[in-house]
């Protein structure tokens, strides 16, 4: 990835920084965009001390498209090309269809859902002339369904409906469009909501649901997939693929997981 740039939204924590960490590992050069908490801060300063001319930090309100149009302008005027784009950012906010409001379902699409369209829209004259690719991260959730997390659900499935259908349209463009669907994946902000939930048990719970290894995801693991499909020589023939990195989480019977027989 010598030479390439890419910019991933909410690439300072979890699932992001672990995007950033190996696209940076593979020469790629990489603009993290989206609030600066203080874990984005501490791995900010990180990277000034070890990769600062290849990682640059972009702070952003993404719920807002004249931020997301001015994350995409620092990076034409830092770099002047754009190889790939990351639509990563975003949480689990539960608001539900009893729990929450017509208006908190909105404000929850902002956060989670209109930010990937607003980038993948200002940044497409540059993919255009890059032949670039993008990647969304969506999770099992879109398929699965969870309860209680209507607008995070539709969220999430509205953007592997977005991954195919600008995989489409974007085809006279050589431009790739795909998608991570991760389900339990280890994250530091995971681990500390499992621990209030579970206690010290917390991690060997859930990843005992998971029928390959009985483990959780490694957010690492994740960001293999990500890099695989960002590469133009690896993945050059890949495009509207929606890639679980799960352990069979979402699809393997649930009788692999409690040791009960198939029924």
């Amino acid at each position: 990835m010598d030479g390439l740039v890419f910019l991933v939204s909410g690439g300072g924590s979890g699932i992001g920084q672990a995007v950033t960490r190996q696209c940076l590992e593979e020469g790629a050069t990489v603009v993290v965009a989206g609030r600066h908490t203080p874990e984005v801060m501490a791995f900010e300063t990180e990277m000034k001390a070890s990769v600062s001319s290849r990682c640059r930090f972009f702070q952003a309100e993404l719920a807002d498209p004249r931020q997301c149009e001015a994350a995409i302008a620092f990076v034409r005027d830092s770099f002047g090309r754009l190889d790939g784009l990351v639509n990563n950012a975003g949480a689990n906010d539960n608001v539900g269809l009893e729990t929450g409001n017509p208006l908190r379902f909105e404000e929850s699409l902002r956060q989670n859902l209109l930010h990937y369209y607003s980038l993948a829209h200002f940044a497409l004259p540059m993919l255009k002339e890059s032949h670039g690719s993008i990647v969304n991260i969506s999770s099992k959730v879109a398929v699965t369904g969870q309860g209680g997390t209507s607008a995070y659900a539709a969220a999430k499935g509205a953007q592997l409906a977005l991954t195919r259908e600008w995989a489409a349209e974007l085809l006279p463009y050589g431009i790739r469009v795909n998608a991570v669907v991760p389900a339990e994946v280890v994250t530091p902000l995971y681990e500390q909501w499992l621990a209030q939930q579970h206690g010290g048990t917390g991690l060997a719970t859930v990843g005992a649901r998971v029928p390959l290894q009985h483990r959780m995801t490694r957010a690492s693991e994740i960001a293999s997939a990500v890099a695989f499909l960002l590469s133009p020589t690896q993945s050059a023939h890949t495009t509207a693929q929606h890639v679980f990195v799960d352990g069979g989480y979402t699809h393997l019977d649930r009788a692999l997981t409690s040791g009960a027989d198939a029924t």
